[in-house]
């Protein structure tokens, strides 16, 4: 009987062994077969783990489409454009809002501009690349420097710029100094419907570190509210929608 109870235990210890190695191998094989980048019939494993990446809601109010980097612009959104006098271009629903914003803050003796407004995926591809590539020269690896670059450009497909419904404002310097304009707009560009996208105190919800200049088009309801209790556009989803 000890003998059997002996031959018995050493049987499990073995496929206790055997499993063990046999969990080992598997994980070494798929950790090596994502590295090398393995082709799965016509896609790359990279391609498929795209294609399953959390795409923006567009079926809600087109003003209040959350972008950014956990939400990708959908590939068949389309946005009907309105060009600007200096040939930038903004989604046609927020230009008269936009137009009566610059109007009135000019009639206040400041001189501002659009210096960015709708964006393709390709520019949006070309601004992250000149800013990794900046990071580069400064010495950082090719990955710290992707990294630090996704602090200041959103990831191309995660742009608010190609929704159309972003600007980024500056000042005319050689006329009105930039804190000037920033000032004006963070005081009142709630009231023609727009609202600063990425706070100095919201750089944790964002991801996006403090871009005073760049605006966001939401809505004069919302955009009031948000002002008002301090929300920047995640907070206000999650509180409200």
């Amino acid at each position: 009987m000890n003998k059997r109870r002996y031959s018995n235990r050493r049987r499990k210890n073995i496929l206790r062994v055997f499993i063990l190695l046999m969990t080992i191998i598997i994980t070494v094989v798929m950790w090596r077969t994502i590295k090398i980048d393995v082709q799965v019939g016509e896609l790359t494993l990279p391609k498929i783990l795209q294609s399953e990446k959390s795409f923006a809601d567009t079926s809600g109010e087109w003003n209040l489409i959350l972008v950014d980097r956990n939400h990708y612009i959908p590939n068949n959104y389309q946005v009907e454009l309105t060009e600007l006098s200096n040939g930038k271009k903004v989604d046609s629903r927020i230009y008269p809002e936009l137009q009566q914003m610059f109007n009135d803050a000019r009639a206040e003796g400041l001189a501002l501009f659009v210096r960015e407004g709708y964006r393709t995926t390709g520019e949006q591809q070309k601004i992250m690349d000149e800013k990794i590539n900046e990071y580069e020269k400064q010495g950082y690896s090719a990955k710290e420097a992707k990294k630090r670059a996704e602090k200041y450009v959103a990831i191309p497909d995660t742009s608010e710029h190609q929704l159309g419904l972003s600007v980024d404002i500056n000042a005319d310097t050689d006329k009105c100094s930039s804190e000037k304009v920033y000032q004006w707009l963070d005081e009142n560009a709630y009231k023609y419907g727009f609202v600063k996208r990425y706070p100095e105190d919201k750089t944790d919800i964002t991801g996006i570190s403090n871009e005073p200049w760049h605006y966001r088009y939401i809505g004069t309801t919302v955009a009031k509210i948000m002002k008002e209790e301090n929300l920047c556009l995640e907070e206000y989803l999650e509180k409200y929608k």
